[in-house]
């Protein structure tokens, strides 16, 4: 038989009544820095075709890329790599069982925030 209270049901877990957990916050944070490492890696590609193309091409490009913009757009790039990883790290460590009460694996999400900031401070500075 047809459920007619269907439309009248609350979404499950009811969106105004939930609280956001570090482990929330990460995963989501894990999947904007994949989509934006993917974007990157483009952009690196148009730098490296254009290279491959003409002098003038690249010029342009080289241009773009090394731009103040440009250079915001790869430092955050770096940062995302670095998170990424982190985060990689992270749940490999879950993968096998290890770390999953809720405080250990709110440390492992605050390291792996901070930890990426701190390496992409260094790979700034050597670069």
């Amino acid at each position: 038989m047809a459920d007619v209270n269907r439309g009248n049901r609350p979404l499950s877990p009811h969106l105004g009544i939930y609280r956001r957990q570090m482990t929330m916050i990460t995963s989501i944070l894990i999947r904007i820095t994949g989509v934006a490492l993917l974007a990157s890696a483009l952009l690196v590609v148009w730098w490296l075709l254009a290279a491959a193309t003409s002098p003038e091409y690249y010029a342009f490009a080289d241009g773009v890329i090394t731009s103040f913009l440009g250079d915001v757009v790869m430092t955050l790039s770096v940062l995302g790599l670095w998170y990424h990883l982190l985060g990689g790290v992270r749940h490999l460590i879950w993968d096998q069982a290890a770390m999953l009460d809720i405080e250990t694996a709110q440390k492992l999400g605050w390291t792996a925030l901070i930890g990426s900031v701190v390496l992409t401070c260094i790979t700034v500075a050597l670069v």
